[in-house]
């Protein structure tokens, strides 16, 4: 069995009921295993995490793309988060033994069929992307050129999608790819004022001289009243957890702010927490062959 991950993020936070139909049209794919939906009613976005056997993980992603289009209308929907579509952003992650090369298949594969049979314009992006300037996310869709912006700026050239066709209907358009393994990690800031979110965020990003492996905005929190530092980890190896809270505590203390709680996304891998507890607990020279699962598991 080559086994891939597939992290599907909806443009609905908010209604539980719509999230569910999408979930169970997934899950009715056989091989398919849910192991997790996260729901953000800020955002007005979920993530639903599933595996399965590479053979169906394209039916079963289609399937979640075909319900989200049908009950998801992109004309009336917002949220604090930059959005394409419906289902807005579709990445295949190799797991185990499974090559790269397979989930950029499963990418083209699943964005011809949305293309060709929804009816949606789709963009491929990362490992998948059939131009260079579509590799990374940011610059196909950010918070200054979403769905509404797109709508328009379609009949270009410039933004002619890699399948399907070039008018975007309430659905919107689906962003495919394939990448590593990526944790998405948020920190919340004692603070209300934007502007300095947006000077934090800037601070850590990649494209701004911060962190190599982080991609980060600013969200304002109007439940919370606070400002929330929105990260993607894009390789927790290069670039743990631990870094990237250390350094949003650096640069907020600039602004006299700190943190007052952080969340983890959806799945993480076991050795990125890890990493954090030999990092504040200065476990210099721990043995993770001591973890009691660990033994567990090899007993």
């Amino acid at each position: 069995m080559s086994l891939v991950e597939c992290v599907p993020n909806f443009s609905e936070g908010r209604d539980r009921t719509k999230v569910d139909k999408i979930r169970d049209a997934i899950a009715s794919v056989d091989t398919v295993k849910v192991l997790d939906v996260e729901m953000d009613p800020n955002h007005n976005r979920s993530v639903i995490t599933f595996v399965c056997d590479s053979s169906k993980a394209v039916d079963a992603a289609f399937a979640g793309i075909k319900t989200a289009a049908e009950i998801i209308d992109m004309d009336v929907h917002r949220g604090e988060h930059p959005r394409f579509g419906a289902a807005d952003v579709i990445p295949f992650v190799p797991l185990q033994d499974t090559k790269m090369e397979t989930c950029v298949k499963l990418a083209r594969e699943l964005g011809r069929r949305v293309g060709e049979e929804l009816n949606i314009p789709v963009y491929l992006y990362s490992e998948a992307a059939q131009r260079p300037e579509r590799y990374d996310l940011a610059a196909i869709r950010n918070k200054n050129f979403q769905y509404e912006q797109l709508k328009e700026a379609i009949k270009d050239d410039r933004w002619k999608p890699d399948f399907g066709p070039s008018v975007v209907g309430k659905a919107g358009a689906s962003i495919i790819g394939a990448r590593d393994f990526l944790i998405a990690y948020n920190v919340n800031l004692n603070t209300a004022n934007m502007e300095i979110g947006k000077k934090i965020a800037s601070a850590l990003r990649a494209r701004d001289g911060g962190l190599t492996f982080v991609k980060s905005l600013a969200f304002f929190l109007k439940d919370k009243n606070m400002v929330q530092i929105s990260m993607n980890l894009t390789n927790y190896r290069k670039t743990p957890i631990y870094r990237a809270f250390e350094l949003v505590k650096l640069e907020a203390a600039r602004y006299g702010v700190m943190p007052v709680e952080s969340e983890i996304v959806g799945l993480v891998p076991e050795q990125a927490l890890i990493d954090v507890a030999k990092f504040y607990l200065q476990l210099n020279g721990f043995d993770e062959g001591n973890i009691l699962e660990r033994k567990m598991e090899k007993s």
